[in-house]
């Protein structure tokens, strides 16, 4: 029987034991097994006997051939492993013999390399570029690399970005995990675009807001839906710059529906969520996941009235109870665990998520209703959304505060908010809604004018 056991055993009597035990296998299956598990391989291991096996009928054979000569490291099979790289039918095996090449980090493999960098397939190339890495720098090596800033494919785009174009501050105005006493636990009114203009940058741990409506509701009036989105992108742009490196911007929006002016005409339904997603990613956020949000359908409005009487093809109109929050991140070559890192694990440990919670995308909640505010958001929303994008202490944002939540659900999950709001009525609702009770006895919320806000951060 082919097992672990009796491989082990063929590898301790030697090579000539190997090659019997190779030339005997009928099927590919038991080969590819064979040498899937031939695992650390004897100093003495002579890689001819595989050399025959790149020209495999089988696929499998052939990449765990090029597997174990890989682990030789060894020039002389330099030239067999090229051929490989360019010339097998099956990808997997070509992006293996390139980083069997780049493995051996000889001064002989850079021509080879460099050739393999005009691949069509984007993962030889980067196969290829982790081995010339190892020669960064070379000039001639550095030269190629460079070229490929502008390469079509993001991935390899990423990495020389972060090898030779990626900024390093040296100067770290503030800790990750901390930000600014004028901006903790603060509601501004006014112009959100304005008060973002004498923010520091870097100084908000996470962003989650709903924009105003375009044209749906009184209070968000703009001249062409255009207009409405380049509004939201030097929102966002603002944002981005204000955002702590690697963390975290969720938004909330959904398609909209103008009403038509009258029965000769039709009404207008706006793609908001595909329409802003583009400006995002060219900003620098990275897409990182979409969240649907249900509604039952009892709490929309009933588009299916028509349909439902005549029932003729062209007529349906489903009746919209789902809302997107997109989530983005601030660009950032550091992985995620760098962000946790900063933290002490004492504060890691009081934030984790103990409770029970929605393993999938669709979150289930019942919408708000306010006689003040047509359009809030639920507590439970904003409560997911900052336990699972923020730990205890930061600070979040909210940009369109609207009545308030955001800011609410933040003191009670022991984080610091920063909230703005244009709308006179609604930012005295937030300071109704925040200054109720006595839960922010400890630290009270202040609230300020643009004018005075701008006094505060000058002193």
């Amino acid at each position: 029987m082919l097992t672990k056991e009796y491989i082990n055993d063929l590898k301790i009597k030697g090579n000539g034991a190997l090659s019997n035990a190779i030339t005997e296998f009928k099927d590919s299956g038991s080969l590819a097994f064979f040498l899937e598990k031939l695992g650390h391989l004897p100093k003495d291991f002579d890689g001819n006997l595989l050399t025959p096996l790149l020209n495999h009928e089988s696929h499998q054979v052939r990449l765990w051939a090029v597997k174990n000569i890989g682990k030789l490291e060894d020039v002389k099979y330099l030239q067999a492993l090229s051929i490989i790289a360019r010339k097998d039918s099956d990808s997997m095996v070509r992006r293996e013999a390139v980083s069997s090449i780049g493995r051996m980090r000889h001064p002989q493999n850079k021509a080879m390399l460099l050739e393999m960098l005009n691949d069509s397939d984007p993962k030889i190339v980067l196969q290829a570029i982790r081995g010339l890495l190892v020669f960064k720098n070379n000039k001639m090596v550095e030269q190629h690399l460079k070229q490929l800033h502008n390469h079509p494919n993001e991935m390899v785009q990423t990495v020389i970005h972060k090898e030779y174009f990626a900024q390093n501050a040296n100067e770290i105005v503030q800790p990750h995990t901390e930000t600014y006493e004028f901006l903790k636990n603060v509601v501004v009114n006014g112009d959100v675009r304005d008060i973002l203009k004498i923010v520091p940058d870097e100084s908000i741990h996470l962003t989650f807001t709903s924009p105003p409506y375009y044209n749906a509701r009184d209070y968000s009036i703009y001249q062409s839906y255009q207009e409405y989105l380049n509004f939201l992108v030097e929102v966002f742009k603002e944002v981005y710059r204000v955002t702590k490196e690697g963390r975290f911007f969720i938004l909330n929006t959904s398609p909209i529906i103008i009403p038509r002016v009258s029965r000769q005409h039709s009404s207008k339904r706006y793609p908001i969520p595909f329409d802003i997603h583009p400006h995002l990613v060219n900003m620098g956020w990275e897409f990182i996941d979409d969240v649907v949000w249900l509604k039952p359908e009892s709490s929309v409005k009933n588009r299916n009235a028509g349909f439902l009487q005549h029932r003729k093809p062209l007529g349906y109109k489903p009746n919209p109870v789902t809302e997107y929050l997109m989530v983005y991140r601030k660009k950032t070559e550091k992985l995620l665990d760098w962000n946790i890192r900063q933290y002490s694990w004492d504060v890691i440990k009081k934030s984790k998520v103990t409770e029970e919670y929605e393993t999938s995308n669709v979150w289930k909640i019942d919408p708000t209703f306010n006689k003040v505010h047509t359009a809030v958001f639920p507590l439970e929303l904003c409560n997911r959304v900052i336990k699972f994008y923020s730990f205890k202490g930061d600070l979040v944002f909210d940009p369109f505060a609207g009545s308030g939540t955001l800011g609410k659900a933040a003191k009670k999950l022991e984080r610091l908010f920063f909230l703005t709001e244009q709308d006179k009525k609604y930012f005295h609702e937030i300071r109704k809604n925040l200054e109720n009770g006595n839960l922010f006895s400890n630290n009270l919320p202040r609230f300020f004018s643009l004018e005075q806000f701008k006094e505060i951060i000058k002193k």
